[in-house]
């Protein structure tokens, strides 16, 4: 796979991304290298980077919890004071190797660290491929609030190592593809059509739209950066999708919802608000739901999580003077940015998703 330059970095892909990564640290004075993981990339992921690694520099392992609900500030903060009793410095290189939650903060992180130190994102799951690491957005949650406290920032590089995928399990699989299906929705229809016919999500099949996804999410923010026009396709499904995410994060007696099964019923409830406020065609509604149903399955939502769901989307980053913002499409490809939706509606739209 080819790589991909974004803005001042490049993504690039396989054996040739550790080649680059070596290349990088040989051609660059590092004082210490430290590597942010999680409990899991500690063990299934760590010893496969440790044993391409090609340096002379000393190494630190920071590891954090793994989870949305560990991606806040006091995170942020053992990790601080992790770096400064460990000694780092303004020469100091950050390798961020995990999921979203791991390359949001620990971007973040470096980011803020005596200014400002240099990072690497070595993302593990399919979601933090062709999402999270590309576009130069770091960050944390604010309590429940999704990506409220954050930058953009730039990595040196990303790497992707599909290989990677084989050590999470399949629901983070379906999770990751949910962003996929956006890109198809929003952006290169050809990806939805070659989803709508996978009869199975496996790897195989998966890898294959990494490189196209990444391809789609670069030529958006590299056009976009700070999300004034264009980039703002890439919240498709995320409004609704973004609260109802936090509710079930929030809710004790509700199992916590993948970041992919939130955004999947986002995205069927914004293309039945497309059809009623744009005229999006009715069979492309039923053949989204009906394909987003049969992979992520049906999520209970009750009418009285409503208005706590709609309270959220309050605090939407999208939002101007408290009017909340959709994304919404009126075909395949063809989008409106700043769609404002009456509460009726939102109901409607919550009631056809149960239906």
């Amino acid at each position: 796979m080819k790589p991909i330059l974004s803005n001042n970095y490049f993504v690039n892909f396989n054996e040739d991304a550790y080649l680059k990564l070596n290349a990088y640290l040989a051609s660059n004075i590092t004082s210490k290298i430290f590597i942010l993981v999680d409990e899991n990339t500690n063990q299934y992921c760590l010893p496969t980077l440790l044993e391409t690694l090609e340096t002379t520099s000393e190494i630190e392992i920071i590891e954090i919890e793994s989870g949305e609900e560990n991606k806040n500030l006091d995170t942020c903060t053992g990790v601080w004071h992790a770096l400064t009793e460990l000694g780092a410095d303004r020469k100091s290189l950050l390798i961020n190797l995990g999921g979203g939650v791991i390359t949001d903060l620990g971007g973040f992180v470096a980011s803020c660290f005596k200014r400002g130190i240099k990072f690497i994102n070595i993302p593990t799951t399919l979601l933090s491929m062709v999402d999270a690491s590309v576009g130069g957005k770091t960050g944390v949650d604010l309590g429940v609030l999704k990506n409220q406290i954050g930058l953009f920032s730039d990595p040196e590089m990303v790497l992707i190592d599909p290989s990677y995928l084989e050590t999470v399990t399949e629901r983070e699989i379906r999770s990751g593809l949910a962003e996929i299906i956006k890109y198809g929705l929003t952006y290169d229809v050809k990806l939805w059509n070659e989803i709508k016919e996978f009869k199975e999500i496996s790897i195989n099949n998966i890898t294959s739209l990494i490189h196209r996804s990444i391809e789609i999410k670069n030529e958006v923010v590299t056009e976009d950066p700070k999300e004034h026009g264009l980039r703002k396709i890439l919240n498709f499904g995320h409004t609704l999708g973004h609260a109802i995410e936090s509710y079930f994060l929030e809710s004790e007696d509700k199992e916590k919802l993948t970041h992919g099964e939130a955004i999947a019923i986002g995205m069927i409830t914004e293309a039945y608000l497309s059809e009623k406020l744009l005229n999006f065609p009715a069979a492309n509604l039923a053949t989204i739901k009906n394909k987003l149903l049969e992979i992520y399955g049906i999520t209970t939502i009750e009418p009285a999580d409503y208005a706590a769901i709609i309270e959220l989307l309050i605090h939407d980053k999208k939002n101007v003077s408290g009017q909340i913002n959709f994304v919404l499409l009126s075909d395949f490809e063809k989008f409106k940015f700043d769609c404002n939706v009456e509460t009726s509606l939102l109901i409607e739209a919550l009631d056809f998703y149960r239906e």
